[in-house]
């Protein structure tokens, strides 16, 4: 998703390495830490989504609310977070969200150690906890601070990696429980990007589910629109508005007589809550 966002081609190459409407709602699937808490209620949008690495111009999202999108993601904060974020500020935040946007908050946090790209923060098995914790703090803060309240959904980007190397991916599994756990203490609900080929995979297929997030934007270039007839975990996974689907990448379109080139989500869970 990321130079950080990566290009499509050098995102397929270590992919390939790597092995191959609002409503309310819960959404909070193996988040074992919120049971003390009263969280605000879940803000969800169902549609159309799109990401990009810079959030464009105030004029850009006038003119991109069509209807064709409905919510856009933007990269919070995060030492891996490639672009520079301008246009991203409380302001701005809050003039799209007065137009009808939904935000998707992302948060480019530490990397695998066996990551065959070079990052700013790498996580290693000695790191991994103290990480996800400093790092869910920083993630909070920089959503705080654009305005995106406690309730809101902060997902974490882990870009692919070997899966099969246990050390590494046991590594990755203690740094997003930390992560999570953190967040959660924040009452900021836990999401995480990755690929259905190794990250996300770790996390829906990981037999220990404590602490792991509890919604799940899951990148399967397919070209299709949906949540559910790709789905390629349990059926009773990420239920209840919990499932996002990164389904088209460096689509170059136009909207209101602007053109950007964009990633094509379709959505189905929580979103940050802003106003």
């Amino acid at each position: 998703m990321a130079e950080h966002r990566q290009s499509k081609k050098r995102r397929y190459v270590t992919w390939a390495v790597a092995g191959a409407a609002v409503v309310a709602g819960a959404g909070i699937a193996a988040q074992s830490s919120m049971a003390a808490t009263t969280w605000p209620a879940q803000k969800t949008f169902t549609g159309r989504a799109f990401d990009t690495c810079t959030a464009p111009s105030l004029s850009t999202m006038k003119a991109w609310h069509t209807g064709f999108y409905g919510a856009a993601a933007v990269y919070v904060g995060g030492k891996n977070r490639g672009c520079s974020q301008p246009n991203l500020t409380a302001s701005w935040v809050k003039s799209v969200s007065s137009i009808g946007w939904k935000l998707i908050p992302i948060y480019v946090g530490a990397q695998p150690p066996c990551q065959t790209s070079a990052n700013p923060e790498k996580l290693t098995a000695s790191t991994a906890s103290s990480l996800g914790t400093s790092d869910a703090n920083d993630a909070v803060a920089k959503a705080s601070a654009l305005g995106m309240k406690a309730g809101s959904a902060i997902y974490l980007d882990m870009e692919p990696y070997d899966i099969t190397n246990k050390s590494c991916n046991d590594a990755v599994l203690t740094y997003v429980r930390a992560f999570d756990k953190q967040l959660r203490a924040k009452t900021y609900r836990a999401g995480f990007y990755g690929f259905t080929s190794s990250s996300a995979k770790a996390i829906a297929t990981a037999s220990n589910k404590t602490d792991l997030p509890g919604n799940l934007w899951y990148a399967l270039w397919d070209k299709t629109n949906t949540t559910t007839t790709d789905w390629p975990w349990g059926s009773s996974q990420f239920t209840n508005h919990s499932r996002a689907h990164q389904y088209m990448v460096n689509s170059k379109e136009a909207h209101g007589g602007v053109t950007l080139t964009v990633d094509r989500d379709a959505w189905d869970a929580p979103v940050a809550i802003t106003g």
